[in-house]
Parts: C-alpha cells; sequence; structure tokens
C-alpha cells in the first residue's frame, strides 16, 4: 500500500513539475525577446555607397581602418568659419590614419545653394580644403534622405539640426559619439575624442 501511494504521489507530482519547467522555459524565451536590439551597434558606416562632389559613384570602404569625422558643411553659414578647423584636425591627425569628410547641404537656411564646381572652389580658395568632399546631401528625414544619413540617424539616434554637425566614427566603421553644430573643431572634447580613437588599433 505505501509503495502505491508513493507511485500516485509521482504521478500527481510529475504534472506539476513539467509546469513549472514550462514557466521556466517560458521566461527565460521572453527575457530573451525583450532584450534591446544590438542591429544599431554593428551598423558600418562604410559600407555605404556614396557620390563624389562631382556626382561620380564611389563608396567609404576605402576608409575602413581609419578613424574619420563626418560634417554636413555649408558655404554661407555663420558655423563656415569651422572650415578652417577642420582642415586643421585634418592635418593634424592624417598621419594617425584619421580624415574629415565634407558633405555639403543646402538643408538648413538655404546655405549650401552652388553647385559642385562653385563649393569646388569656395573651399579651394577661401579655406584650402584639402579633405575629402562629397556630393550634396539631403540629411534631413523624408524623400531624398540621403542613405548615409539615415543611417547615422539610427546608428547615433540624432540627426543634424544645423549646418556642420559632426559624426565621429571609429576604425570598424561605428559610430562613436555625435558633436552638434556649435562644437568647435578644436573643442577639447572633441579632440579628446579624436585622440582617444585614432590610439586604437585597426581590428
Amino acid at each position: 500500500m505505501i509503495r502505491d501511494a508513493l507511485v500516485r504521489i509521482r504521478v500527481i507530482a510529475l504534472p506539476f513539475s513539467l509546469g513549472l519547467a514550462g514557466v521556466a522555459c517560458s521566461h527565460d524565451s521572453k527575457t530573451i525577446t525583450d532584450s534591446p536590439s544590438r542591429a544599431s551597434s554593428s551598423m558600418n558606416v562604410y559600407d555605404v555607397p556614396v557620390k563624389t562632389l562631382e556626382g561620380e559613384a564611389t563608396s567609404l570602404e576605402r576608409f575602413s581602418g581609419k578613424v574619420t569625422l563626418l560634417v554636413n558643411v555649408a558655404s554661407y553659414c555663420g558655423n563656415t568659419p569651422q572650415y578652417s578647423g577642420l582642415e586643421a584636425l585634418h592635418e593634424r591627425y592624417q598621419s594617425r590614419g584619421f580624415s574629415v569628410l565634407g558633405f555639403p547641404s543646402n538643408d538648413f537656411g538655404k546655405q549650401e545653394p552652388g553647385s559642385p564646381q562653385e563649393i569646388r572652389e569656395f573651399c579651394s580658395t577661401k579655406y584650402k580644403i584639402s579633405f575629402p568632399m562629397f556630393e550634396k546631401v539631403q540629411t534631413k528625414k523624408g524623400d531624398g534622405q540621403s542613405p548615409l544619413y539615415a543611417k547615422l540617424g539610427e546608428a547615433s539616434g540624432k540627426l543634424p539640426n544645423w549646418n556642420f554637425a559632426k559624426y565621429l566614427i571609429g576604425r570598424d566603421g561605428q559610430v562613436l559619439e555625435y558633436f552638434d553644430p556649435k562644437t568647435q573643431p578644436d573643442d577639447p572634447k572633441l579632440v579628446a575624442a579624436i585622440e582617444a580613437a585614432v590610439a586604437t588599433p585597426a581590428k
């Protein structure tokens, strides 16, 4: 009789145990499902196709393994004198695998209305710009937004709110930090971020 009672206890306990196991599995599954998406952290900016200032198809892939500072530039803005500081940064750190990348944009105040030739001449004659310049782009959301800026916005959670916003990109193509348009090229925080990035060896 004792033996029969033990068997009955085991039969009753088995569904209860399975129920607990089911609850545990369900909880674990929910935890995995609810974990934050890591998609943005794996976005490689250097994979995005772009065009040169003159409209020739190219890619940012050639900057893979380098640190870059992407800037939406304009020729007739109160921030336009930042060109001088950006060129100084480019010259100072290019030997350590760094480059400023300029992306003209007419999004804010219509302050970049010129043709590619006019933009090139302005940058060359007034500011002696030697860093790469790319095709005029739309940084704002909506129809016509540059795929590059769509990716930058998704990866950083921020889009430019005026001319001369800056994205610091690491050697692996990941967005390291966003700096607003008021941040001067010689700002200690920006310089320190660049110093740290170029000190990181390429993988």
